[in-house]
C-alpha cells in the first residue's frame, strides 16, 4: 500500500465517523470476518480494503525483541491498513508521542488511540492535550490525516468524586477535539442514559465500548454514537469457551460437543 492510497483510506475511515451506521471496531482479522459475515460494518472498511484492528510499529516490534512473529506481524499491518492501539503513547514527553506516532504511521496505520490515563493516576488536561497536538502535528508532517481517537480514562479510573466525573470528561473530551482528535472516547462509560447525554454535550464523534448487556448497534446509533469498540471481547469468548471445552476433556463424564 502507497502512502497516496494510504491516505485515501484514512479520509475514508475520518467520514465514517461522521455519518451513520455506527461502525464496529475488534482486535484482529477472525472476530473481523465474522462480524462481516454477521452485516456488521467495522470501522475502517472500505471498498479498497482490509482493516485490521490493530497495527504494530517498527519501535514497538523492537521493543518486543523482533523475531518472525514480530516481523510477520509488521508486514501484515504494510501489507493492509489499521488502527493501532498506542496506550499512552510510548514517550514521556509529547515530542517523544509525536516521534513514535511519525513511525507508527509509516507501519501503514490510518487510526490511532492515545489516552490520558498512567495506569493509576490520571494525566493533566493540559499534557494530556500536549500530547494529542504533538499526534496531530506528526500526522500533518507524514502526510497522512489518520484518525486520533482520543481516549478518556477518568471514569474507568474513577478519578475524582463521582459527581464531577461526567463534567470532567466533558471538558477533557471537548479539549481533545480542539487539540486535534477527531474522536473521544470515554472509557468506562456504560450506562446508556448517561452515554446519550455525553454525546450531546461533547458535540464531537465519539467511541463508547460495547459489552454484553448494554445497548446494540442501532440503539447507540440512535444515541448519535460514531463506533463502537469490542476489542478482546469475541476473543475472551472463545477462549472461555474452549477453557469449558479443556475442563470437560480432563473430567470424567461424557464430553459435550
Amino acid at each position: 500500500m502507497d502512502r497516496a492510497q494510504q491516505t485515501e483510506m484514512a479520509n475514508s475511515f475520518l467520514a465514517r465517523h461522521r455519518a451513520a451506521p455506527v461502525a464496529a471496531e475488534c482486535v484482529g482479522c477472525i472476530e473481523r470476518t465474522t462480524l462481516r459475515r454477521c452485516r456488521v460494518r467495522c470501522a475502517g472498511d472500505n471498498q479498497r480494503g482490509r482493516c485490521l484492528g490493530v497495527g504494530i510499529s517498527r519501535w514497538r516490534i523492537r521493543s518486543l525483541g523482533g523475531g518472525g512473529g514480530c516481523d510477520r506481524a509488521y508486514r501484515a499491518v504494510r501489507a493492509s491498513t489499521g488502527t493501532a492501539d498506542t496506550e499512552a503513547g510510548y514517550g514521556a514527553t509529547p515530542a517523544e508521542v509525536g516521534a513514535h506516532v511519525a513511525e507508527i504511521i509509516q507501519a501503514g496505520v490510518i487510526g490511532i488511540n492515545l489516552e490520558d490515563g498512567l495506569h493509576g493516576p490520571i494525566r493533566s488536561i493540559e499534557d494530556a492535550a500536549a500530547r494529542l497536538r504533538a499526534a496531530r502535528e506528526a500526522a500533518s508532517k507524514e502526510g497522512v490525516p489518520i484518525v486520533l481517537n482520543a481516549r478518556c480514562d477518568v471514569f474507568q479510573l474513577q478519578h475524582g468524586e463521582e459527581s464531577t466525573r461526567f463534567a470532567s470528561t466533558v471538558a477533557r473530551c471537548k479539549t481533545y477535539l480542539a487539540a486535534g482528535a477527531d474522536c473521544v472516547y470515554p472509557f468506562g462509560l456504560r450506562d446508556p442514559a448517561t452515554i446519550a447525554a455525553f454525546v450531546k454535550a461533547v458535540g464531537g464523534p465519539v467511541n463508547i465500548t460495547g459489552r454484553p448487556g448494554m445497548p446494540n448497534a442501532a440503539a447507540f446509533e440512535r444515541m448519535g454514537v460514531a463506533r463502537i469498540t469490542i476489542a478482546s471481547a469475541p476473543t475472551l469468548m472463545a477462549m472461555s469457551t474452549i477453557q469449558k471445552l479443556a475442563t470437560e476433556l480432563r473430567a470424567p463424564a461424557v464430553l459435550r460437543c
